[in-house]
């Protein structure tokens, strides 16, 4: 009766050996990473500056009544730290401090952008995800910049600290411990541990802009138009950036009321046919 026990189990072990040698053993399966951001999306248009603005900067009639614009522009001040070297900016982060003149808060944002290549959105978020940006991090609020002839999508961390009303800004180490107390911990362990948080404590001020902001309507839809007076290139001048823009969650109401607007626009000779780079310049000239 033992020897024919013992038979069985060695034919069992046996078996259970021949079958590991074909399939190979697999234990539990790793748990599923979590699914991918969905995005909101923000057309981003740029304007003749010749064609919409009147000589003492407000917009011209013909735009204002286009769009609807029938108040006066909300003012901001606007303001971005980064490196020398332009650490920040290199590494697809921006640091934004800004003030709204109705508001009593400052605001400060720290986004993370991904390149958007060939219109595929779903590879720019899986490689935000595989990066730490899903849905299931709140944290961030995920959207695509969809312009002339790119797409960008970035996450972005808002943050606010008490103020008063008005357009005045704290000095810029002011602004800048602000930033720091504030800095969510992506950034801060972007490359390393506390990378982010050195390189932000390195960065000097770049601006502040006076941006002016006109609400407006198009195809129902809340439209912006943005004017930004940015120093010029040689530091002597300006360059004023006109842009504007609408948000919607739908990715088929962006799509199709783009080219509405695009064909609106041309039709009207105020477009000018390039992407928008307001951040760069800013970040480049001051």
């Amino acid at each position: 009766m033992k020897t024919g026990l013992r038979i069985t189990k060695a034919l069992s072990v046996l078996t259970l050996s021949a079958v590991l040698l074909v399939t190979g053993w697999k234990g539990a399966e790793p748990a599923l990473a979590a699914a991918n951001a969905t995005p909101s999306y923000e057309v981003k248009l740029l304007l003749d500056t010749a064609q919409v603005l009147n000589a003492d900067g407000s917009l011209k009639s013909s735009i204002a009544n286009e769009f609807q614009i029938s108040e006066d522009a909300q003012r901001l001040s606007v303001e971005y730290f980064d490196t020398n070297q332009l650490q920040l900016n290199n590494e697809g982060w921006n640091v934004r401090f800004r003030k709204k003149e109705d508001k009593k808060n400052y605001e400060l944002t720290y986004k993370k952008r991904y390149t958007v290549t060939n219109g595929n959105i779903d590879a720019a978020l899986t490689q935000a995800n595989k990066e730490g940006f899903s849905a299931s991090d709140d944290n961030y609020d995920a959207e695509v910049d969809w312009g002339y002839s790119k797409q960008t999508l970035s996450f972005s961390n808002d943050k606010k600290t008490n103020a008063s009303k008005g357009l005045t800004l704290p000095s810029p180490d002011q602004a800048l411990k602000q930033l720091l107390d504030n800095l969510p911990g992506k950034l801060q362990n972007w490359k390393s541990s506390n990378w982010g948080k050195q390189a932000l404590a390195d960065s000097r001020v770049r601006g502040p802009v006076q941006v002016s902001k006109y609400g407006g309507s198009f195809q129902g839809l809340d439209t912006d138009v943005e004017v930004w007076p940015i120093r010029s290139a040689n530091g002597t001048g300006t360059d004023t950036i006109i842009e504007i823009s609408f948000k919607t969650s739908d990715y088929s109401v962006a799509s199709s009321n783009r080219t509405k607007l695009i064909n609106l626009l041309q039709s009207k000779g105020w477009l000018v046919p390039a992407d928008s780079l307001k951040t760069n310049l800013v970040l480049e000239r001051y």
